[in-house]
C-alpha cells in the first residue's frame, strides 16, 4: 500500500526532501505559479504557515509551468519572487509536472486518493491537498479556494 510518506522531492535549493520526515504532521500540498492570477494566494498560504506551523502544519509548494506557462522562471527567480513579493518561508520544491506523462509521483498518488471534478487531473495552479497526521490525504480544494477558507479543516486535522 502506498503512503504519502514513501515519496520524496527536491527542494528549490536542490536538496533531497524525504516525506517520511513529515510523519505526525498535517501537510498542505499546493501546486504554485509566480505569474498566475491566483499568485496572491501565496500571501494567504504564508499566513496559514505563520499561524499553524508551531502546531504541526507543514505547507509545501510545488511550482508548475503546465498552466498557461505561468511559472517560467529558474529556481532562483522562483525563490526570489516568493520571498520578495510574498515573504514566503514555507518549503518550496523544484518545478514539477502535475499532469501528463511526467507527473511527479506524489501527484500521481494524491490524485488517485482524491480525484477531483476533473478526475485524476489538476485543473489549474493553486490546487490544494490536505494530508492528516497519519499521512492520509483527506481533502482536495479547487484552485480558487482561498487559503483562509481552509482554516477549519486545518484546525480539525491538527487537533
Amino acid at each position: 500500500m502506498d503512503t504519502f510518506y514513501q515519496f520524496s522531492a527536491t527542494t528549490l535549493q536542490g536538496q533531497p526532501f524525504d516525506f517520511s520526515s513529515l510523519q505526525g504532521k498535517t501537510v498542505l500540498i499546493v501546486n504554485t505559479a509566480s505569474e498566475c492570477g491566483l499568485t496572491p494566494q501565496y500571501e494567504g498560504l504564508q499566513a496559514l504557515h505563520q499561524q499553524y506551523a508551531e502546531q504541526g502544519l507543514v505547507i509545501i509548494g510545488f511550482p508548475c509551468n503546465q498552466f498557461g506557462q505561468q511559472e517560467p522562471g529558474s529556481p532562483e527567480q522562483i525563490q526570489q519572487g516568493c520571498l520578495i513579493n510574498y515573504g514566503v518561508d514555507f518549503t518550496i520544491m523544484e518545478k514539477i509536472d502535475v499532469n501528463g506523462e511526467h507527473t511527479h509521483p506524489v501527484y500521481i498518488y494524491l490524485k488517485a486518493q482524491l480525484p477531483g471534478l476533473f478526475g485524476q487531473r489538476i485543473k489549474w495552479n493553486f490546487s490544494k491537498f490536505l494530508i492528516n497526521k497519519a499521512g492520509q490525504p483527506i481533502k482536495r480544494y479547487a484552485p480558487t479556494t482561498k487559503p483562509n477558507k481552509l482554516r477549519n479543516d486545518i484546525e480539525k486535522a491538527l487537533a
